[in-house]
């Protein structure tokens, strides 16, 4: 009965443990090609708890009756083990969804017009989402022009994405659940299948390989987001999360000092800031220190031509696809120029006798080079 005892305990407490140790940023775990196993160990949960805890059940008695210490000790320590990683390590009971989503016009309005933002216009409807906001919340739920969407962001990574959260037609439901290589993951409430957010594919489960419709989306300070869109509402702070906002008050200005969110101001290190943009699966990183000298890059990817400008708040940057590889565009005052052509970042034409009435957006992600590297490993770099 003593080694059941000590089995039955000793099982409990290594599961516990390695059942959050795989999903969250513990030292070694989240290099691990481990994810499966991860998953295996979550979905089976309450089997390995009522195996452990039917050994410990058996064998307590006896046990209490010569080392009643000993088992009130170990009965201590797992309990506490269970709280501290179901409760207070468990991604879900860290971050919260904004009680109420309280979406505001530009005239009332109370964030701070140089935070930078993520940014969507549907059905002619525009809406910014405050980093600082997200990078807590890790996905806000809203509805723009008509259409549900998920905005998502890992701080860890860096990662701006918003997502169409039906799957197969149907409005799926996620929450939280953990990180896989530093990449924050969301768990479907009707198979249980583990999603990805820098690229919205569910990587272990039922659902494993489908992925989400990825939504265009741009990031930028909301003053210039404003001067794009003036009638676009704006994400307000979640008066229940004000203090935990306040840990990323310098987050997204690179000046975070946790060893998960800090920055590299170097180039093509680990923590460095780089501008990914992927088209039919050819991807190409652009380091964020050469864009802030160049401000304005004419580039191809695959064989598709592209042009990625920096504004001059040093903040806002967006891509467009060129109409041509010929067509070569220079930057002045937060304007495209090509040949006797003008655009604004918008993409809008300003020219009287413009044949392109605008160029085409494509998505452009700011985000640790890490990040960029892990899920983009066949990237070209700039």
């Amino acid at each position: 009965m003593k080694l059941l005892f000590y089995l039955g305990l000793a099982g409990f407490l290594l599961f516990e443990i390695l059942n959050v140790y795989f999903i969250m940023p513990m030292p070694g775990s989240q290099r691990m090609e481990s994810i499966d196993f991860a998953y295996f160990l979550y979905s089976w949960r309450w089997i390995f708890r009522s195996l452990f805890g039917l050994a410990i059940l058996v064998s307590i008695w006896p046990m209490y009756q010569k080392q009643r210490w000993v088992v009130v000790g170990g009965l201590v320590v797992l309990l506490g083990i269970i709280y501290f990683f179901n409760f207070r390590m468990s991604a879900d009971h860290m971050f919260y969804q904004p009680e109420k989503l309280q979406m505001l016009n530009s005239q009332e309005n109370k964030v701070k017009t140089e935070k930078l933002i993520t940014g969507i216009v549907l059905n002619g409807e525009a809406r910014a989402y405050p980093i600082q906001l997200i990078a807590y919340h890790h996905q806000v739920l809203d509805t723009v022009g008509g259409k549900p969407i998920m905005v998502t962001y890992c701080s860890v990574c860096r990662t701006g994405r918003i997502f169409d959260p039906a799957v197969n037609g149907k409005l799926e439901t996620f929450r939280l659940v953990g990180m896989d290589h530093f990449n924050a993951m969301f768990e479907d409430a009707a198979t249980g299948s583990w999603w990805r957010q820098a690229t919205g594919e569910a990587i272990t489960g039922e659902r494993k390989g489908e992925a989400l419709t990825e939504l265009l989306s741009e990031q930028m300070t909301l003053s210039q987001w404003l001067a794009l869109h003036p009638k676009s509402l704006i994400m307000q702070p979640d008066v229940a999360a004000e203090e935990k906002y306040k840990g990323l008050l310098t987050y997204e200005d690179g000046k975070s000092k946790g060893d998960l969110t800090r920055t590299d101001s170097l180039s093509w290190k680990d923590k460095s800031w780089v501008v990914g943009i992927e088209i039919d699966a050819h991807s190409k990183a652009f380091d964020w220190n050469r864009l802030k000298k160049e401000r304005i890059i004419n580039e191809t990817i695959g064989n598709k031509p592209i042009v990625l400008v920096l504004a001059n708040d040093n903040k806002s940057f967006t891509a467009f696809a060129r109409p041509t590889s010929e067509a070569l565009f220079t930057v002045k005052n937060d304007t495209l120029f090509s040949g006797d052509q003008s655009f604004l970042l918008s993409g809008q034409s300003v020219s009287n006798d413009s044949k392109i009435t605008g160029l085409t957006p494509v998505n452009a992600y700011q985000e640790f080079w890490h990040s960029w590297q892990t899920f983009h490993p066949k990237t070209e770099q700039y």
